[in-house]
């Protein structure tokens, strides 16, 4: 049995009491799509109650610190604390629509020694699968109990890599169009799930090689980013820099195939 954390403890606690009520809304949303009254209104509720189970959670183990979400407002804690980044339901759409591809995503935000923000550790959990990703700073990622190490392939063309669309409201269609346009012929498939988190540690499991997408908030991608990292892989903006959340915008792979995937993205921006 592979050991970690009070924290990991903590925050799949939180995780875990959330979900069985989001996988009771899943379900009686599904009969949603069929009704006058339709299901945004009801989804929007079922984030929001899981959002405040997961905070409440949070909050009774670490009452002092500070909690970034995305439905809710952010609570300041003690500034010399870390802090919570949370995302009750990453994949709202293919929630309202009945795909069984959602999940929930806590991360740890500490200060490094010289007092720079950096995630230390992360958990991504898929209620309707059971799936908890998590990874801690330099003690690896894992799902359950087994170590995830990111994709061994250096060949583009064996290569499949997940991607983010630009959507009503989201994105930069003409640069996502131009990044396709690099991309998409030298890979094997692009695949488009519609959730960040899953993307990020699918890709920290070698389940897809890569993954760009640009236009995505601090809890998307807080808990996915570590996953990778803590995989052995690396991410990055656009431009090769580690400058992410500024830019908003994030080049996942292992080391190989994240330096062919930057040079085609990097010509491609030009």
């Amino acid at each position: 049995m592979v050991s970690h954390s009070g924290l990991i403890t903590v925050m799949e606690r939180a995780a875990r009491k959330a979900a069985p009520r989001l996988r009771r809304d899943f379900n009686e949303v599904e009969q949603l799509q069929v009704s006058k009254k339709g299901p945004a209104d009801f989804v929007s509720m079922a984030d929001e109650r899981a959002e405040r189970t997961i905070v409440e959670e949070l909050l009774h183990a670490r009452p002092d610190w500070g909690v970034v979400m995305e439905e809710g407002d952010t609570i300041e804690g003690d500034p010399d604390k870390p802090r919570w980044i949370v995302d009750p339901l990453d994949g709202t759409s293919n929630f309202l629509h009945g795909i069984p591809h959602f999940a929930i995503s806590i991360a740890v935000e500490s200060k490094d020694a010289q007092g720079r923000p950096e995630v230390t550790q992360g958990l991504v959990y898929q209620p309707l699968t059971d799936d908890s990703f998590w990874a801690e700073k330099g003690r690896g990622a894992w799902l359950q109990d087994q170590r995830l190490r990111v994709s061994a392939r250096r060949d583009l063309s064996e290569a499949l890599i997940g991607t983010g669309l630009p959507h009503f409201g989201r994105g930069n269609v003409v640069q996502w169009n131009r990044i396709y346009g690099a991309v998409g012929p030298e890979v094997s498939g692009i695949r488009r799930f519609g959730a960040a988190s899953l993307d990020l540690a699918w890709v920290a499991a070698g389940r897809m090689d890569g993954f760009w997408e640009d236009d995505l908030d601090l809890w998307d991608v807080a808990a996915g980013m570590l996953l990778v990292k803590e995989a052995g892989g690396f991410v990055t903006d656009y431009r090769g820099q580690d400058r992410m959340v500024a830019r908003r915008e994030y080049l996942a792979a292992n080391g190989d195939l994240h330096s062919k995937l930057h040079k085609l993205v990097a010509r491609a921006l030009r």
